[in-house]
């Protein structure tokens, strides 16, 4: 029998590479939890150091507990949604029309990864759960023998990428929307619309890039010949059709087998949303979180055609999202020790952080320390939208200070809040639920594109940030 030590021998270059890291990471990688538990202890740890007494520790940990209660829910229906929307009879053919176009195997993982992160440019949401489910499909194939972490990892590519690069950015989409930012923080950076941040073409051009580079990353990755860890390996249960549902048995039941409700329900559903689309801009509806888990939401009770089998659906997706309701209170802990634990001089570990990596900064190295600076803070509050809501007031009045262009700040943060995911299993764990895997078992890959992506990000908001000039903050006009 091939021993595990002699599969990485046999493999070349990054397939080498990342199944060192795979077997690595197999061996030492804790489960997502625990990582969040380890994290929550590290930054009580530094805010002690920082001299924050253990009453403010406490406090801040017991009362930021549940800020990402309405996120955590959001990412909950995220999974669940999606879920019961790509197991519905037409997208579950779909997904397995597209699970037949790769070749080979190592096609078949750089198919998903691009996907994915297309997906994802639209709404990373939908990416998570299209893309597990279609590594899923592949995976399900006789007559390819593809590694399911390989297409596990590529189909996270959206998230760990390019998704704040997209339309569903939630800092792009903050800085677009003037009701939706705190006056001190409209005052420093004004309104900055899509123009100025998510299509510029420096920024098109940067998301093309990257998503180049990953797609050839995760083609040479892929494991090969004995080196290949098939689901059926890893004992992945790969069945996703839905049971057959049990025939009526009483009349009771008779709206429970009726296709009225959910027409009815699609229809007020599709009002809405012309009512959206007539009074608000494009990119604002589409772009909406809320208004996407409604749109997902009754789109797959009208899919099913039903509301047994709707309900049917929703019960097995719902114990994927167990990890995420017992996980993301930990990074809302995390998130309020390292902003809200003041230490000596009135000072958090975040100010302190920003105060370094800002004092360092001028000229056209700030772009990379502030890519640098969200890349550190978000391996511990991985939060795209909330996150920047702490940031953004001392980095951009810092963009303003050294003269930086103000929309091209934003995707510079934008670009560098996708690199810990990489690291970070925090955005795994819907995925994880789809697939059936651990953290552990993607982060070899992904880590591997984390050691590509860095240094190209950093040379892209260099370069890039270049072509820019500074613009002054444009306040929205008053009625």
């Amino acid at each position: 029998m091939t021993s595990a030590t002699e599969d990485v021998r046999s493999e070349k270059g990054l397939a080498r590479v990342a199944q060192s890291l795979a077997g690595w990471t197999e061996k030492w990688f804790p489960d997502a939890y625990v990582f969040a538990l380890v994290g929550v202890f590290v930054v009580a740890v530094a805010a002690l150091a920082n001299g924050s007494s253990p009453q403010e520790v406490v406090d801040a940990f017991g009362d930021g507990f549940w800020d990402l209660t309405a996120f955590t829910l959001q990412m909950a229906m995220v999974v669940l949604t999606g879920y019961v929307v790509a197991t519905s009879p037409p997208v579950a053919r779909l997904i397995d029309r597209l699970a037949t176009v790769p070749g080979t195997a190592r096609s078949a993982v750089s198919f998903v990864a691009f996907l994915s992160m297309s997906v994802s440019f639209l709404n990373w949401g939908l990416s998570l759960v299209f893309g597990g489910l279609l590594a899923r499909a592949i995976a399900r194939r006789t007559d390819l023998r593809v590694d399911y972490r390989a297409l596990g990892a590529a189909a996270f590519m959206g998230l760990g990428a390019v998704w704040a690069l997209g339309m569903s950015s939630s800092a792009a989409q903050l800085q677009a929307t003037a009701a939706s930012l705190p006056p001190a923080l409209l005052q420093i950076t004004g309104v900055l619309d899509f123009g100025t941040t998510i299509f510029t073409w420096q920024s098109l051009l940067m998301c093309a890039v990257i998503i180049a580079l990953t797609v050839v990353i995760a083609h040479f990755s892929a494991p090969r010949g004995a080196a290949v860890t098939t689901a059926q390996d890893l004992e992945v249960d790969l069945d996703d059709r839905p049971k057959d549902v049990p025939p009526r048995s009483r009349p009771g039941e008779w709206l429970e087998y009726s296709r009225i409700l959910p027409i009815l329900a699609g229809l007020m559903t599709l009002g809405w949303l012309i009512s959206q689309l007539a009074t608000k801009p494009l990119l604002t509806v589409v772009s909406s979180l809320n208004g996407y888990l409604l749109v997902f939401l009754m789109l797959g009770l009208v899919l099913h055609g039903t509301p047994r089998k709707f309900l049917q659906a929703v019960a097995l997706a719902v114990p994927a999202t167990a990890g995420i309701l017992v996980q993301f209170p930990l990074y809302a802990a995390m998130a309020a020790i390292l902003t809200k634990a003041e230490g000596r001089n009135g000072l958090t570990i975040s100010e302190h952080l920003a105060e370094f990596f800002t004092n360092i900064g001028s000229g056209g190295a700030f772009t990379v320390v502030i890519a640098l600076y969200t890349v550190v803070l978000g391996l511990f509050v991985p939060s795209g939208g909330g996150k920047w809501l702490v940031e953004a007031p001392y980095v951009m009045q810092s963009a303003t200070d050294v003269q930086m262009n103000l929309g091209w700040t934003v995707q510079v943060y934008n670009v560098a809040e996708a690199l810990p995911n990489l690291i970070n299993p925090f955005f795994m764990l819907p995925l994880l639920a789809v697939l059936g895997l651990r953290a552990r078992d993607l982060v070899g890959f992904t880590f591997l594109q984390f050691m590509f992506h860095l240094p190209v990000v950093l040379l892209l908001v260099w370069l890039l940030g270049t072509t820019f000039d500074f613009v002054p903050p444009v306040q929205p006009s008053t009625p």
